[in-house]
């Protein structure tokens, strides 16, 4: 029979979990049906009331031949650490984890979290920045 490691190390896995309670809390209440804009209101209000550090659609510029052109916007920076992209759609799709993935190298960040609230059961993805090892 063969045995899976199963030692493997989870990043932030308190702040993580905490912030997959507060999705799942955020869609209980709103159901499956709303827009991206109304959840990303609605988890902003349950990450504020239990205290956490968060930037909202923080400005991240991109570079290009030392100059700035046109940057991105990514839903939540959850203290300095999780970038969080909020999705209210059928399907996840190789563009939503392509984007997370330049908001972390942007950022500078090694965790990111898609959420889709749209799906009957939510399931963040996470996504690990590929330039990071945690072995």
């Amino acid at each position: 029979m063969m045995r899976m490691k199963t030692n493997v190390e989870i990043l932030y896995p308190d702040l993580s979990y905490k912030l997959t309670g507060l999705c799942y809390a955020v869609q209980n209440e709103l159901g499956r049906f709303c827009t991206e804009k109304q959840y990303t209101d609605a988890l902003e209000i349950v990450l504020k009331k239990e205290g956490l550090i968060f930037q909202r659609e923080k400005f991240v510029p991109i570079k290009f031949k030392e100059e700035s052109v046109q940057g991105v916007f990514p839903d939540f920076l959850i203290e300095n650490t999780i970038v969080v992209d909020l999705k209210a759609k059928k399907f996840i799709t190789k563009d939503d984890y392509n984007q997370m993935m330049k908001y972390l190298r942007l950022l500078d960040k090694k965790l990111g979290l898609i959420v889709n609230f749209r799906s009957t059961y939510l399931k963040p993805k996470r996504i690990l920045n590929s330039q990071y090892s945690h072995e």
